[in-house]
C-alpha cells in the first residue's frame, strides 16, 4: 500500500502518467500522433500544450507536414499525463531529448494552447507562450497569414 501510495505521489509531482519508448508510425494532423511501443500496444497521442490548425485551415497540412518530419518513423520519448474525452493520451513527444511539441509552436505550425496552460509545468508555459510570441514577431508558418484563426474558433464556426 505503501509503494502504491509513494508512486501516485511522485506522479503527481512530476505531472508524468507515464514514460514510454515508442516509434511514430502515423501523424494524423499536426498535434496527433500515432506510436507502437513496447509489447506492439499501439497509441494515439494528442500533443500536450498546442493546438494546430485543422487539415482544411490554411496552414493544416503543413503543419501535419512539419510534425512529420520531426517524428514520423523515429524512436521517440512520449510522456503522458492524461487521456482525453476521446480516449486519446494527451502527452509531450520528445526525439532525442528535443520537445517536438514546442518545435511545432516555435516554426509557427501551431498555437500554445492557453485553454489547458494550467495543465502544463510553469517553465512549459512560459517556454510555450514565448516559442509563440516570438514565432508570430517574425511571421513564421501560420503568423505569414494576415489573419490567421484559431483552431479551437474554426472548430466552434463549424458546428
Amino acid at each position: 500500500m505503501r509503494v502504491a501510495v509513494l508512486f501516485i505521489a511522485v506522479c503527481a509531482a512530476s505531472s508524468v502518467w507515464a514514460q514510454e519508448t515508442c516509434t511514430v508510425y502515423g501523424v494524423s494532423d499536426g498535434d496527433t500522433v500515432k506510436v507502437r511501443c513496447s509489447q506492439g500496444k499501439q497509441v494515439t497521442i494528442r500533443l500536450s500544450g498546442i493546438d494546430a490548425p485543422e487539415k482544411k485551415q490554411p496552414f493544416g497540412q503543413r503543419s501535419k507536414q512539419n510534425l512529420s518530419a520531426l517524428v514520423f518513423s523515429k524512436l521517440v520519448t512520449v510522456e503522458t499525463k492524461k487521456l482525453d474525452r476521446y480516449g486519446r493520451e494527451i502527452g509531450k513527444i520528445l526525439v532525442d531529448g528535443v520537445d517536438a511539441n514546442l518545435m511545432q509552436v516555435q516554426r509557427g505550425f501551431a498555437w500554445h494552447y492557453k485553454a489547458y496552460e494550467r495543465e502544463q509545468p510553469a517553465i512549459d508555459r512560459k517556454v510555450y507562450a514565448d516559442a509563440e510570441n516570438e514565432a508570430r514577431a517574425a511571421r513564421r508558418g501560420l503568423w505569414a497569414d494576415v489573419e490567421p484563426v484559431p483552431p479551437w474558433e474554426f472548430r466552434h464556426k463549424k458546428k
